[in-house]
């Protein structure tokens, strides 16, 4: 099992700064990692975030509606979207009621991509977990926060 005292040679003046080091170390780790499962599909973490929110919703959203559900804020949501448009994962809508809303919805090859991510998807990050360590873990993030 890892310790990151040891992962980056250091000792810590108590328990709490050790903590706040250790979640932002494993946060890094992680976001490593989803880089390196992502990017043989051709996108990022943040983009399969947007598809993951249009897919769920089952419907085209305003691009607010998704930057609020984004698990991570990215202030470039919009080139994140031009980035998938091009790729055609995603499609623009116009809004009937009002033409200054644009409506984002998820494609058919946006589907597909998300159906062979979910193949290969394994949740390795999270292997040494029980599930009730899992619940617990989450539990005091959301402390946390």
């Amino acid at each position: 099992m890892g310790d990151i005292s040891k992962d980056i040679s250091t000792t810590f003046p108590n328990t709490k700064v050790k903590a706040l080091l250790n979640i932002i170390y494993t946060s890094n780790w992680i976001n490593s990692k989803q880089n390196d499962f992502f990017k043989p599909f051709g996108i990022s973490p943040q983009q399969y975030n947007i598809l993951r929110i249009l897919r769920g919703a089952g419907e085209a959203i305003s691009v607010q509606t998704i930057k609020d559900r984004m698990l991570e804020r990215a202030p470039n949501v919009t080139r994140l979207m031009d980035k998938l448009c091009a790729k055609k994962m995603i499609d623009r809508v116009s809004c009937v009621a009002d033409r200054r809303v644009v409506h984002i919805e998820i494609t058919k090859d946006g589907l597909q991509l998300l159906k062979q991510i979910d193949a290969d998807f394994k949740d390795d990050v999270l292997k040494n977990l029980t599930l009730k360590e899992a619940s617990v873990l989450s539990d005091l993030l959301d402390k946390i926060r």
